[in-house]
């Protein structure tokens, strides 16, 4: 009897841990974001600043991140943080440069750190948040 009884609670724990491993597959929790599209960047962008409209956009080439620009000519990275992405709007205090056609983002936000992008135009993009220096000692 009492054998009958373990094994019907091992049987059950059992079950209970593939319907929660489902429900996370079906909710598509533990997956690293992947941004497909331009306008799934502008969609992530929106949501961490309010209003940010970007006019041009260059997304990682496995879709890790993205650098907007907005028609006033700020920028913002988005990287992957859990199932979703983050970002923040560079200022004069971010760096760039282009190592071998990676784009290496330095924020300027030591909690927010360092993120990699293979992007077109890697030079082009470089030159464009470190001239957010000039802009901030103006």
């Amino acid at each position: 009897m009492e054998l009958n009884t373990e094994l019907l609670v091992f049987a059950g724990s059992l079950a209970a841990i593939f319907l929660l491993a489902g429900l996370a597959r079906g909710l598509r929790l533990g997956r690293d974001p992947v941004l497909a599209s331009e306008a799934e960047a502008a969609r992530w962008a929106s949501e961490v600043h309010d209003g940010f409209l970007p006019s041009r956009t260059a997304l990682d080439a496995d879709g890790k991140g993205a650098l907007l620009e907005d028609a006033s000519g700020r920028l913002m990275v988005l990287k992957p943080h859990g199932g979703h992405f983050a970002g923040r709007i560079l200022d004069g205090t971010a760096r760039a440069e282009d190592a071998q056609g990676k784009l290496q983002i330095i924020s300027g936000e030591r909690r927010f750190g360092t993120v990699t992008l293979q992007v077109e135009n890697a030079q082009d993009w470089a030159s464009a948040i470190n001239a957010l220096r000039d802009t901030c000692d103006a």
